[in-house]
């Protein structure tokens, strides 16, 4: 057995040599348990730019164009007053289009009748369309009867003095001659018998000089009849009003044919317009009525004394807004020639 073999066995091994020293473990490490490895961070960590050699020339970095670029110059501020200088013509320029489409829509509702209007049209109150109307032509050289006449004469035609009939009626054919004239025992069968003989002597002594008349009859039944008495002077036509026409009391001093007796209309105005070239009375019929309303009116303007009647079935309209309207017309009409 080799020198070898017997020092092993000597050292109470299992054949095997041992350790070294170094290579042993101290009691600690042998018993300490095994550390766990590091967890790593979440996400990548950066990079670390390497740290030049003491010594070594850092490289260039390179340099961007917007880095490279001078930075722009600011603005000029605008002169004082510059910003109004050029809002003056956009505002002008808004005002004018404004002012042209007001004037366009104003136009427009001004040359539209006002009953196609939406919302403007008048629900109709009963009146009648009578046209424009216009004063007779006088003479030339002519006076006013207001104007240095004192006889108050209405110069020209008389027929130009009546009033035209409204739209849609009838005209009453027969009621005077072709020269527009009726005469007095026509006239007087406006009223009653009682009172006809009394009417024929007030227009002989006040030298009535004619009569002229216009009727006609509407849609709805309403007649209408008014005639002109011309006198010599305005005294004459002011004296056969009170004596033959005007009221007794608050009656009518001569009544009509067929209306009975007829009261004074209190509500009445004397005059109307601020000319007072004129005087106007009406009169409507006491009920009970008969088959017709009566209402009549005289009108006393320089030298001529105007009677308008007017009458509507019982069972038909009322007929006041007509009746003033048309009273009021003639009024104007006579009132025209004599301012």
């Amino acid at each position: 057995m080799s020198g070898a073999d017997g020092e092993g066995r000597m050292d109470g091994t299992h054949g095997n040599s041992r350790p070294p020293a170094a290579e042993r473990p101290g009691p600690e490490e042998a018993t300490a348990p095994p550390r766990p490895a590091p967890v790593p961070a979440a996400g990548p960590s950066p990079a670390r730019e390497p740290t030049p050699a003491a010594g070594s020339a850092r490289a260039p970095q390179p340099v961007s164009a917007r880095e490279s670029a001078p930075a722009p110059e600011p603005a000029p501020a605008p002169a004082p007053g510059s910003r109004l200088r050029r809002a003056v013509p956009r505002w002008a320029a808004a005002v004018a289009v404004f002012a042209c489409l007001a004037a366009g829509t104003g136009s427009g509702l001004a040359a539209t009748d006002r009953t196609h209007l939406p919302g403007l049209a008048t629900e109709h109150d009963g009146r009648w369309d009578y046209g424009p109307l216009e004063p007779p032509a006088r003479p030339t050289g002519a006076p006013r009867p207001s104007a240095g006449d004192p006889a108050g004469t209405h110069h020209g035609d008389p027929r130009g003095l009546l009033l035209p009939p409204p739209a849609g009626a009838v005209p009453e054919k027969g009621l005077t001659g072709a020269d527009g004239r009726l005469p007095v025992a026509d006239f007087v069968a406006e009223y009653e018998e009682e009172h006809r003989a009394a009417v024929r002597e007030q227009l002989t002594e006040n030298a009535c000089r004619h009569i002229t008349s216009r009727g006609w009859t509407m849609p709805d039944g309403t007649r209408t009849r008014i005639h002109l008495l011309r006198f010599g002077s305005a005294g004459h036509a002011f004296l056969t009003h009170e004596l033959a026409f005007g009221s007794a009391g608050t009656m009518a001093h001569a009544d009509l044919a067929g209306a009975g007796a007829s009261d004074l209309v209190p509500d009445w105005p004397l005059t109307v317009g601020s000319d007072a070239q004129g005087r106007l009375f009406a009169y409507d019929e006491r009920e009970p009525y008969g088959e017709r309303r009566v209402r009549h009116a005289y009108i006393v303007a320089g030298d001529t004394v105007a009677l308008i009647v007017q009458s509507v079935p019982a069972s038909g309209p009322d007929g006041e807004v007509p009746f003033r309207q048309t009273v009021v017309l003639q009024y104007q009409l006579l009132s025209w020639a004599a301012s």
